[in-house]
């Protein structure tokens, strides 16, 4: 089922609803609304009323990802970690369907969501395994410098270093996807146009879960999913950008991918929850492709949660969707490849300066 819908930019974009909700993500959904959702409200209040100082909250949010070492992948899981100097990564694959990197003929790059403050490798361990069985490709998971060690544009270096250790080691460009949820998912398309402004040979497709993709929260405020999303909320995204974004009070547009022209961006694919707050960065995301010409699909999942898809145990709405991106990226290769499969040697992976 498609939807048209208008996005307020003078552009009509075309969506797709994949399924209604089943009865598990609609309890999800109340629960956490009950939860999360006013756990984030209580947040922003103490940090309003200066009970919570900023330094505490980055303590807090930075350090996240530490404890979380118990969420494992599922078994079977290869792990290699190939770290830079100044910041983490590690191949993730799925041996009964990817090829393990040193032969590998194609990989995600993935970046993890968190607000740029929050997450890491231990957090996304378990998505990023999935989303190697759905693909059939090994995936590195890039644990980017955050706010308060690095400014975004900053981030973005980190990104775009890991994707030339790909090319490096031999992965062709057009066989690369990147990949990304929230945070990650905006700097999928931040990472994307500064490959394309470097010079460098784009990537093959590109994944976004529920992209944050627009620093400056007007329009989310605005957006009635505002009210309606069961985690998130304008108020809680823009934490992020006071504490470490914004510079004498301003945000420079430019550090927003949805200011940007998409023209040569490759085929993209969102999906977002028809509740969450960030159905206002996808919709301009979706905008900003469709007025340069780039392919794209966004996914409207109903009532789903903020990255459900790390629910997949219990969520078939999870299942489906890490089904479509697998479907997707492997369409979007094979078209750019032209139906051919390129052999690379095999190398060994290791790191880099």
């Amino acid at each position: 089922m498609t939807a048209a819908l208008d996005v307020n930019q003078g552009w009509t974009i075309t969506a797709e609803l994949p399924r209604r909700a089943s009865w598990q993500l609609r309890l999800a959904h109340v629960l956490l609304g009950l939860t999360v959702r006013k756990f984030f409200n209580l947040t922003v209040w103490l940090h309003r009323h200066h009970l919570l100082p900023k330094v505490v909250a980055l303590q807090v949010t930075t350090r996240f990802d530490r404890p979380l070492t118990f969420l494992r992948p599922p078994r079977g899981t290869k792990l290699q970690r190939t770290d830079f100097p100044e910041f983490r990564a590690e191949w993730v694959w799925d041996p009964a369907a990817a090829d393990p990197p040193e032969t590998a003929t194609g990989a995600v790059l993935y970046f993890h969501g968190g607000g740029l403050a929050s997450c890491g490798l231990n957090s996304h361990r378990r998505i990023v395994a999935r989303i190697s069985s759905a693909t059939g490709l090994p995936v590195y998971n890039v644990e980017y410098r955050q706010i308060p060690k690095a400014h975004v544009t900053q981030t973005v270096d980190d990104c775009v270093r890991a994707y030339r250790r790909l090319l490096e080691i031999g992965i062709p460009p057009k066989h690369i996807v990147l990949g990304g949820d929230s945070a990650g998912g905006g700097l999928v398309f931040g990472t994307a146009l500064a490959i394309r402004d470097h010079g460098l040979p784009m990537p093959g497709a590109l994944v976004a879960i529920a992209p944050w993709a627009n620093y400056d929260s007007a329009n989310r405020y605005a957006h009635p999913n505002d009210r309606l999303d069961p985690v998130l909320s304008a108020d809680i995204l823009s934490l992020p950008v006071k504490w470490g974004m914004a510079r004498n009070g301003g945000l420079d547009p430019a550090w927003s991918p949805v200011n940007h022209d998409f023209a040569g961006l490759p085929p993209t694919l969102i999906q977002v929850g028809s509740t969450e707050v960030l159905l206002a960065d996808s919709y301009e995301i979706a905008a900003r492709c469709q007025q340069a010409g780039v392919p794209v699909r966004l996914q409207v999942w109903d009532r789903a949660l903020h990255v459900f898809h790390a629910g997949a145990d219990v969520l078939p709405d999870a299942q489906q969707a890490l089904s479509e991106i697998g479907s997707f990226v492997r369409g979007a290769l094979e078209e750019q490849s032209g139906g051919e499969v390129v052999e690379i040697p095999s190398r060994l992976v290791r790191p880099t300066a």
